[in-house]
């Protein structure tokens, strides 16, 4: 990726995080999160503020360019790329009033979310609110986060009976740390735990539920735009991979006397495969994400098929970035398998991305539902 293709509010401080990142990969994983002096580094940069409106502080930056933010993130190192990817949010939690907007954004907009949808637990009308008390998982980033939000599901009120975000302080939620995996180790994606916290029923919204700003940016679909930003990790790790592997071929020579790497016809072949798989991917993701972004910025509404090429794009990109990590273990030979070597932790990265729900296989057969013309499935696109 160009130097030009990475807007950012300070190349100072957005250079000053990646050097950070990278020379601290291995302490994120060990400690299962982001350090809380990376978290406050990408608030410097611009992490948390570049897609919060202007009216607030924001920037309020078009889609493709925070994707390309959080995949240069991403290269050097997935589970930075994952947590800083939840900038977005500002999209998701613009269904909030603007009162409650306001209120959040009052002492600026670099205000980092985390939050865990399932399973919603059943939240109490009481005085003041809903009472919310349960335990959620997938807390990505959650131990950095100065606001979180948990699904919820009340009876009666304005939602009609869909699950609900109630959006609260960091403090009144407890960090259970229980984030065992094989990759992205460095989210923290821990349970969190809320014991009966009286929410305000204007910091709650319905998930997905329309913006109360008007502009381009909140009439995106925030839920295919939660796709994209775990999508791109995929495509920040395999771009990595890929490097990192075309440095190792030259020198790179066997033991038993075989060839180096680079003269090896097979790892020709599948390196030139690989890096048209990734291109491509990556070229079909940002065509359609600048496509949908000028219909609304022409005042025009997504058609159902815009919306899921959106997702098609991302559930693509997302396999191929697996794929394609995969590939550059398998033609490192030895190399790759040490636990501490990068293309082992490129490979281990990247096939987590494809199994976030929002990217799973199911989302092929909800895409091409559509693109035949038939009904869509709940909740997609």
């Amino acid at each position: 990726m160009t130097v030009a293709e990475r807007p950012r509010t300070s190349d100072t401080a957005f250079e000053s995080l990646l050097a950070a990142i990278r020379a601290r990969r291995a302490e994120f994983s060990e400690n299962q999160q982001i350090s809380a002096d990376i978290i406050a580094a990408m608030k410097t940069a611009g992490i948390y503020r570049a897609m919060v409106a202007k009216r607030f502080g924001g920037d309020e930056m078009p889609p493709a360019d925070f994707l390309r933010l959080i995949e240069t993130i991403s290269e050097a190192d997935g589970s930075a790329g994952w947590v800083a990817s939840f900038g977005f949010s500002a999209v998701y939690l613009s269904a909030l009033p603007v009162a409650t907007l306001e209120a959040m954004y009052a002492d600026g907009p670099d205000v980092a979310f985390a939050g865990g949808i399932y399973p919603p637990q059943k939240a109490i009308p009481v005085a003041g609110g809903l009472e919310v008390s349960g335990r959620w998982s997938w807390g990505s980033g959650s131990t950095g986060a100065d606001v979180i939000g948990v699904g919820i599901k009340a009876e009666g009120g304005a939602s009609g009976g869909l699950p609900l975000i109630a959006v609260m302080p960091a403090e009144k939620v407890q960090i259970v740390r229980n984030w065992d995996v094989i990759g992205l180790q460095g989210t923290g994606s821990h349970d969190m735990v809320v014991d009966r916290v009286v929410v305000p029923e204007a910091w709650t919204f319905v998930r997905g539920g329309p913006s109360s700003l008007d502009t381009p940016l909140y009439r995106y679909p925030s839920m295919a735009l939660a796709a994209q930003v775990l999508a791109v990790v995929g495509l920040g790790v395999a771009r990595a991979a890929l490097d990192v592997l075309i440095d190792l071929a030259g020198g790179r020579t066997s033991i038993t006397g075989a060839p180096t790497l680079a003269d090896r016809a097979y790892v020709q072949a599948d390196l030139a495969k690989a890096e048209a798989a990734l291109r491509s991917a990556r070229a079909f993701f940002y065509e359609i994400t600048e496509q949908a972004y000028a219909m609304l910025v022409a005042g025009d509404d997504l058609d159902l098929q815009t919306r899921a090429l959106l997702r098609l794009a991302s559930t693509n990109a997302a396999r191929v970035g697996a794929d394609v990590a995969q590939s550059v273990y398998r033609l490192s030979g030895t190399t790759g398998i040490a636990r501490t070597h990068p293309i082992a932790r490129y490979m281990h990265d990247a096939i987590i991305v494809p199994q976030h729900a929002f990217l799973s296989e199911g989302t092929w057969q909800n895409a091409g539902r559509v693109l035949l013309g038939l009904d869509s499935a709940p909740g997609f696109p």
